[in-house]
């Protein structure tokens, strides 16, 4: 009786022991699973597109007649619990637009080595806490509602503001999340789309203020200061209007300023159709040869109306985005051909986008 009663004894510890330890293995188990891993992923996307008509409003992008090309925009990103990076490399007619500045001159007659012409975006971050980030290195900008990438516009070309505003910074910057509806961000950079260094010896400052969605932009730096209100709200599950103003400060008086209104409406789970209204101003040569001198021979100041309609049909990965554009301006500011200049322009532009 008392082998039978130690046996028992024996079996019972033994059943507790293998509890408690499968216990310990499904907590271990739970908060491993729970635990952010960091990770590395390879995204970006390609588009192309046909214009009809050889010369294009004097905007950034899809600007080439005919069957043209845009971009390969490859970007690799890591994210750990604490930091990570993002490369944004592009290469194509798009990518070179976008980051015109990289390769400035050194004593006026040196050029730098092509290399930093595919770099659209390089930066590493550190997560202080939940609530702050620190990042160092070349981002794109933080002002308009557009962007360089044409996965994230809904419009296939650009807009004025976007096209004249800053693409993309290079410096330190600190975002800080006041609450789940309200942020902050302030930063130190170069000069505006200086890129790889600090070639003029010009900072410039920039802040956010961010509230329900809406964002209050500032820049200013030597001879240029710049406010920016970028926004959107959803009218109903269907429509959603987007909001772009901008007003830029240059040196010399020049300036430009600009509003936008983005209505996008959702037909079914595979199509949308968005318009772009704008309206654009600029005085004194702000907006460089756009309205003035170089090309029309004008040296008037000059608005510009345009209005944009884009149908954007999705299938996976595929989009695919038909596009009518009308610009109207107050002086002769668009070219028909080599000497022949029209105060409007009509266009039309069919683009394909493959995100990945």
């Amino acid at each position: 009786m008392k082998i039978f009663k130690t046996t028992l004894l024996t079996l019972a510890l033994l059943a507790g022991s293998l509890t408690y330890a499968q216990d310990e293995v499904a907590e271990e188990t739970a908060v491993e699973a729970t635990e952010e891993k960091p990770s590395f992923s390879v995204s970006g996307s390609i588009d192309t597109y046909y214009r009809s008509n050889e010369f294009a409003p004097n905007t950034s992008f899809s600007n080439l007649p005919g069957f043209a090309i845009g971009m390969a925009n490859i970007v690799l990103s890591y994210e750990g619990e604490k930091s990570g990076f993002v490369a944004d490399l592009v290469y194509g007619p798009r990518g070179a637009d976008a980051v015109f500045g990289s390769n400035l001159s050194i004593g006026g007659d040196e050029y730098l080595a092509g290399s930093s012409n595919i770099v659209n975006q390089l930066y590493a971050y550190y997560n202080v806490n939940d609530k702050l980030t620190l990042t160092l290195g070349n981002f794109n900008t933080f002002l308009g509602y557009e962007v360089i990438s044409p996965v994230a516009n809904f419009n296939y070309s650009t807009s004025y503001m976007f096209s004249w505003g800053p693409f993309s910074h290079t410096g330190f910057k600190a975002d800080y999340a006041v609450s789940d509806n309200v942020s902050i961000m302030v930063a130190v950079m170069n000069a505006t789309d200086e890129t790889e260094a600090d070639y003029s010896d010009a900072s410039t400052f920039g802040a956010q203020l961010g509230l329900y969605g809406q964002y209050i932009n500032f820049l200013s730096g030597d001879d240029y200061t710049q406010f920016d209100f970028t926004g959107g709200f959803n009218i109903s599950e269907k429509l959603f209007l987007g909001i772009n103003a901008t007003i830029t400060e240059l040196a010399a008086d020049a300036s430009f300023s600009g509003v936008a209104l983005y209505p996008q409406y959702t037909l079914s789970d595979s199509f949308s159709i968005g318009l772009r209204g704008e309206i654009f101003s600029e005085t004194n040569g702000g907006a460089g040869a756009l309205f003035t001198g170089a090309l029309s021979g004008t040296t008037e100041d000059a608005d510009n109306t345009s209005f944009t309609i884009t149908g954007s049909y999705t299938k996976g990965n595929f989009i695919l985005k038909p596009e009518f554009r009308i610009d109207s301006a107050s002086a002769n500011i668009y070219s028909k051909n080599a000497t022949d200049f029209t105060d409007s322009l009509a266009s039309f532009v069919v683009a394909a986008i493959y995100a990945f």
